[in-house]
């Protein structure tokens, strides 16, 4: 049998798939996982790449109780979950990067970045993000706390949840931990592999576990 019939029958894989597609689908990956490259991408990439997202964001918003504002991008390979009384509110121009764990109630302001591997539950009083949060990956915050008396097992016990809120311009380095109760004033920067146990004032640099102040953000030049 000819090679021009068995192609026919069983076309060799790189002829069976457009590289274009192969070449999409390789860039919804690599955005997922860098999403701050989707507002870089070039105008004709911008077009399959919003319907792309589009598609995403409708079909979520269908699937949970989430509100995304405009221009946000969301990776298909994040896990968003918000049942009725634990919405998620995504602000404008916010991204959420791939396998990131998002439980509400959570509220995201404008241009709030969550990277990869990112774990957020907002426990029942819900976690804030104000505008231009930036959040490392491998951050983790959890707005609820388990009881630790003996009298009954810690899986017994109540939950409590005060809550958790992050300020405006605030950078949690990768792998930084925030326990419930804890406020991140507005500038302020944790290190990172912090665990944040006490609120941070505003424009404090704090780093270590428990995180302490090592600087001010307004005396960096």
């Amino acid at each position: 049998m000819s090679r021009e019939i068995l192609n026919l029958i069983e076309p060799e894989q790189d002829q069976a798939i457009d590289p274009l597609l192969k070449y999409r689908e390789q860039h919804k990956k690599r955005l997922s996982y860098m999403p701050w490259l989707y507002w870089k991408l070039k105008p004709k990439n911008r077009i399959w790449a919003d319907q792309w997202q589009q598609e995403w964001q409708t079909y979520l918003q269908s699937m949970e109780t989430i509100r995304i504002g405009r221009d946000c991008f969301i990776s298909p390979d994040a896990h968003l979950f918000a049942e009725l009384g634990r919405e998620i509110v995504i602000g404008d121009g916010s991204y959420i990067a791939a396998d990131s764990v998002i439980h509400g109630p959570i509220t995201m302001g404008q241009q709030v970045a969550i990277n990869h591997h990112a774990t957020l539950d907002g426990g029942r009083a819900g976690i804030h993000l104000a505008d231009q949060a930036r959040l490392a990956a491998y951050c983790h915050l959890y707005a609820f706390n388990h009881g630790m008396k003996l009298d009954q097992t810690i899986h017994e016990q109540a939950v409590t949840s005060q809550g958790i809120y992050i300020g405006r311009d605030v950078w949690l380095g990768a792998n930084v931990g925030i326990v419930d109760g804890v406020t991140v004033g507005d500038f302020a920067v944790v290190g990172m592999d912090s665990t944040v146990t006490k609120s941070v004032e505003p424009y404090a640099i704090v780093a270590g576990n428990p995180a302490r102040v090592i600087g001010d953000r307004r005396e960096k030049k």
